[in-house]
């Protein structure tokens, strides 16, 4: 295991899921722009979206280019070094930011993995079709046997 135990040492995380719908890739701080665009234009339709029950994030009042490439490096750097796992959502078409998947250790001992996802609000469709294609993806391509998909 890693030395915080989240994933087997040596493990090499997937860096894609695709689908007619959607595609995955690593966030980074070259999504910044269209990342940043797509939360902030769906506040509330996240805050709505099961997993995102303690109403912190996204901020309401949102947050600067600047302070979301901050978060963004940090995903990134989290993703090297094995910490944890966010994935960007992009359209296949024309690849901009419709949502992120979150992988991260549980706070609880119950599960091995947090599964988190949220889509744009005008994409709302895809929330149902995200959340079941990443719990296939965990079951068969991740090393966790015990996921929290938070109430999905």
């Amino acid at each position: 295991m890693t030395a915080d135990g989240f994933v087997p040492v040596g493990f090499e995380p997937p860096t894609s899921l695709v689908t007619d719908q959607f595609h995955l890739e690593p966030l980074g701080p070259r999504h910044n722009l269209a990342d940043h665009a797509a939360w902030m234009s769906s506040i509330e339709h996240i805050r709505s979206t099961p997993g995102y029950p303690d109403g912190d994030w996204p901020p309401r009042d949102g947050m600067t280019l600047e302070e979301n490439l901050t978060d963004l490096r940090r995903h990134a750097d989290e993703f090297t070094r094995g910490a944890g796992f966010t994935f960007t959502v992009l359209d296949p078409r024309d690849n901009d930011v419709i949502g992120c998947v979150y992988l991260y250790p549980s706070a609880s001992e119950e599960w091995d993995v947090t599964v988190q996802s949220w889509v744009r609000a005008d994409r709302s469709d895809l929330d149902a079709p995200l959340a079941d294609a990443v719990a296939r993806w965990l079951a068969t391509d991740w090393p966790w046997k015990r996921v929290d998909r938070c109430g999905r």
